[in-house]
């Protein structure tokens, strides 16, 4: 293990007399971290996170306070050790807890001590002090005069210490109270006693602290919120010291001003924005931002930036979908705790704390949960400059106890807080108030609350709500929790969105990087390849979750280990990437992709997204395109009609083409602007004219399909028929009103499940294709599925037992439900995984449990194989002679991925018992 050069006790000593912190004392050597990160060297004792720590309202002089304190543990913190030295010392702004803070211990109750000189240029001006952020109480003085207090362990607060100053060498005391979980407070996973998937508790001042020069009148918080349909910013400038000042906003981008907007302080201005570049995680622009007050008495002056966006919900193919601006984006990302094993809830460095967001992007995520912990204002500054959304959550209170009237009414101030410190923040689109249930009261009102005080995001009243916790049915998001998932998460409702907040937790052990203990995970591999190969069977799993389930957004456990957890893709000490990251990175954007609902060899259906035409799709007549109205009652052929493969492109395998569900070997394709369906016919020009690529929707959610050989042209509906278009063109089809909605349409699951044929009424066996088992038949034993040989001299039973009637699905006339060749009424239908036969019992659910979807073969060569309707992504599988619907890396025995393909592959043979 490699220690930093700073612990020697002479290099300290030396730094500390020279700061004024220490006289006349030696200091011990300190011990080393558990484990080291590659940044831990580089942590200065002198000017550790040297950043300015206030991105959003930045000043251009200040002076830090961060570096060696003296420190005391106490019994309470009451009254102060003003002009006495402490016994040991401490490197501010990292927690007691921590190698980094060189105490390496808890405390309930401590003392900082430390002095400053106050520089001559700040003369006839008021005098700040902030800090970033203490846990939990923090009492200050300054030279001996109380100049103020604060509870709370996530938000920063400041204090006017004028009064308090004296010429010369100033002594600053902050007495703290860390109680953590021994009190009803928000800690997230912070614990005094960790172990599982609870950490150490990160107590004392963890943020940094410094002092700035301010004038009476003052600027103390920009609360930013982007209004893109105006085009404007909203900004709400706070202030205090306010006698009548005024207020001038400035937009600035590339150091020219947009913008401009003047009003008082504390009222809504409207900057304009003109033409706004917006923010997207792949373009993540950011404007500047400069702020002054003006008129008598003012004349501070702060920069920050903002970003313009918006965050909503709307329907997308029937699906009620989570939109950045106006467009359904997958959020698909880690969940990130926020611990490092030097400095545990305070990174050693501000590229360290970079590095953890960088290398996520890196991998294709575009999203972050901040998982019951809040950052510095750095990371999420580099979570805007970077183009990850953020889901924010509120830390938790502990677990297993039911909050206290005053714990309720603290949680209830704090999280107001969090909304309030943390709101300019772009990157931001999500609050969590609860996570599983920990510490929930009211989850309800609360999900309100928040509403109440950010309208611009959505909130998740209760992340994990099927997992551990009631989350009162309201709120923008449904959201469950899946390990090791992803499962089947919930269906979105008229009113929620639908997310799996958590899933994953694949783990590998890597000796020499981990945190002393066992290790943990939720499963694990036995080497880096296997758990890459099963990282991205999970990725795999999720796309037919998109289409079929409405899933809008998905966070996988996680980016790197924690503590005990060695469930990350990286090791704890960051050094060791443990997955393929070129593997990890294209499975990533393939979900991503799949958002669209473009994904290769699914059947899909394209829906008109025109206001008041939403019930038409896109299908083919007599080898025109057109939109007709389809709906669950269509007939067979319309249904079918509008149903397509989505295969790679036939001219760019980047791109796609849409080949019809009833004409096998037919595509989607423009001629002479006509869109049409035609067989493919070998040449070039057909492929180029039957290629088509996804482009973002010229409006609301949906995706728009642009030639490869006619850019700026795109698949447009008018007057029923279908054609590719531009706006403005020539044709009357290119005309320019409704364009941009005509052109947009939403990828919805199929109006016909099935992409293969059964013939309906007819008796069949169902033969396995599994090499070396190929004279098994799928047949019913004791009600139970199975597989068994079957020859011409079974007995009659057994073929009977082995033939089924194929009818049309129960519950959707486009799939398929066997019925039992001997015991009429009875079917075959899925149950806990198991496939079974079972009398029809007049359920919905048993109608669902027994239709299956016929779809190609698998394996290739001839047969078919059969989909569950309500489990997306399983199929029938044999298992060791049993019968299951499997999904390939799910977490049964029977969803091995060896040989999935071959298994759930079935020949339809003739019947034994016709």
């Amino acid at each position: 293990m490699n220690r930093p050069s700073w612990w020697g006790r002479r290099a300290a000593v030396a730094l500390l007399v020279a700061a004024g912190v220490l006289t006349g004392v030696q200091q011990p050597a300190a011990a080393a971290p558990p484990l080291t990160t590659p940044w831990t060297a580089q942590v200065s004792t002198s000017n550790p996170l040297p950043e300015y720590p206030r991105p959003q309202l930045v000043r251009s002089e200040w002076q830090s306070l961060n570096g060696m304190w003296q420190f005391a543990g106490t019994g309470s913190i009451d009254s102060p050790p003003t002009g006495q030295n402490l016994a040991e010392r401490v490197l501010v702004p990292y927690p007691i807890e921590s190698g980094l803070s060189q105490i390496q211990r808890h405390e309930d109750r401590m003392w900082y001590r430390r002095t400053f000189t106050v520089p001559a240029s700040w003369s006839g001006r008021r005098v700040q002090l902030n800090f970033g952020a203490v846990n939990w109480e923090a009492r200050v003085w300054v030279n001996g005069t109380a100049v103020g207090s604060h509870t709370g362990a996530y938000d920063p607060f400041s204090l006017d210490i004028t009064g308090a100053l004296r010429a010369g060498e100033n002594e600053i005391i902050v007495g703290v109270w860390s109680p953590v979980d021994a009190a009803g407070i928000p800690v997230g996973k912070q614990r005094r006693s960790p172990g599982g998937i609870f950490y150490t508790a990160a107590s004392g001042i963890w943020q940094s602290v410094w002092i700035e020069p301010v004038n009476p009148a003052r600027i103390t918080r920009l609360d930013t919120t982007p209004d893109v349909a105006a085009g404007q910013l909203d900004l709400v400038v706070h202030g205090a010291g306010i006698s009548g000042q005024q207020v001038r906003a400035e937009a600035l981008s590339g150091g020219q001003v947009v913008g401009t907007a003047t009003g008082a302080v504390g009222a809504h201005l409207r900057v304009p924005v003109p033409n706004a570049r917006l923010w997207t995680p792949d373009d993540p622009f950011l404007y500047d931002l400069r702020v002054t007050l003006t008129g008598t008495g003012g004349g501070d002056t702060v920069t920050g930036y903002f970003g313009m966006r918006s965050v909503g919900k709307a329907m997308v193919g029937g699906v009620l979908r989570p939109t950045l601006n106006g467009r359904f984006v997958f959020q698909f990302g880690t969940l990130d705790q926020g611990y490092w094993p030097d400095g545990i809830y305070t990174a050693p460095t501000d590229a360290a704390l970079r590095f953890d967001l960088e290398q996520q992007k890196a991998l294709g995520y575009n999203t972050v949960r901040k998982h019951v912990k809040v950052e510095p204002a750095r990371w999420y500054y580099w979570a805007d400059r970077l183009g990850l959304m953020v889901w924010q959550d509120m830390p938790s209170m502990r677990t297993g106890v039911s909050p206290s009237a005053s714990d309720r009414a603290n949680f209830e101030s704090e999280l107001r807080r969090m909304v309030d410190h943390l709101r300019g923040f772009p990157s931001i689109v999500q609050w969590v108030p609860f996570n599983e249930g920990w510490g929930e009261y009211d989850p309800a009102r609360i999900a309100d609350l928040v509403k109440g005080w950010d309208p611009s995001r959505l909130v998740n009243n209760n992340s994990g709500s099927n997992c551990c916790g009631f989350d009162g049915g309201n709120g923008d998001v449904i959201d469950d929790h899946i390990y090791v998932g992803p499962g089947n998460p919930q269906r979105p409702t008229a009113t929620r969105v639908a997310v799996l907040g958590e899933y994953g937790g694949f783990g590998l052990r890597s000796p020499g990087h981990e945190w002393p203990g066992t290790g943990f995970a939720y499963e694990m591999a036995p080497d880096a390849a296997t758990l890459t190969d099963r990282y991205v069977l999970a990725a795999e799993r999720l796309k037919p979750l998109l289409l079929d389930y409405g899933l809008s957004a998905a966070v996988y456990t996680q980016p790197t280990d924690v503590e005990n957890e060695v469930n990350g893709i990286w090791t704890y000490d960051r050094v060791v990437r443990k997955m393929d990251a070129a593997r990890v990175r294209a499975a990533n954007l393939g979900v991503l992709a799949a958002a669209s609902g473009l994904v290769p060899d699914r059947l899909v259906s394209l829906r008109v997204t025109t206001p008041g035409y939403t019930d038409r799709s896109l299908r083919h007549q007599d080898s025109l395109a057109r939109t007709d109205v389809i709906a669950a009652g269509s007939g067979d052929t319309p249904r079918q009609d509008a149903s397509f493969f989505v295969r790679r492109g036939l001219a760019d395998p980047a791109c796609h083409s849409f080949e019809s569900r009833n004409f096998p070997g037919h595509y989607l394709r423009h001629s002479g602007y006509r869109v049409r369906k035609d067989a493919r016919d070998g040449t070039a020009l057909f492929d180029r004219d039957a290629t088509f690529c996804a482009r973002e929707p010229r409006a609301g959610a949906g995706v728009t399909l642009e030639p490869v050989n006619l850019p700026g042209h795109f698949l447009r509906h008018y007057n029923e028929a279908v054609y590719v278009a531009r706006e403005g063109g020539p044709n009357p089809w290119d005309a320019p009103a409704s364009f941009a909605a005509d052109v947009t349409w939403a990828v919805t699951t199929p109006w016909w499940r099935s992409g293969a044929n059964l013939a309906e009424g007819a008796a069949v066996s169902l033969r396995v294709t599994t090499p070396g088992f190929t004279d098994r038949y799928l047949r019913h034993q004791d009600s139970l599925a199975r597989t068994d040989v079957v020859t011409a001299s079974s007995g009659a039973t057994l073929k009977q037992d082995a033939t089924f009637l194929v009818r049309r699905g129960l519950a959707d006339g486009s799939c398929y439900s066997l019925e039992s060749r001997n015991f009429p009424g009875h079917y075959l239908r899925h149950s806990d995984f198991r496939v079974r036969k079972d009398a029809r019992d007049g359920t919905a659910l048993f109608d669902q449990d027994a239709t299956f979807c016929a779809q190609p073969p698998r394996a290739g060569g001839t047969g078919v194989a059969l989909a569950s309707y309500n489990i997306p992504g399983h199929h029938v599988r044999h298992f060791a002679e049993a019968v299951h619907i499997a999904v390939p890396g799910g977490s049964h025995a029977f969803d091995a991925p060896a040989r999935y393909d071959e298994d759930v592959t079935w020949a339809v043979a003739p019947a034994w018992a016709p």
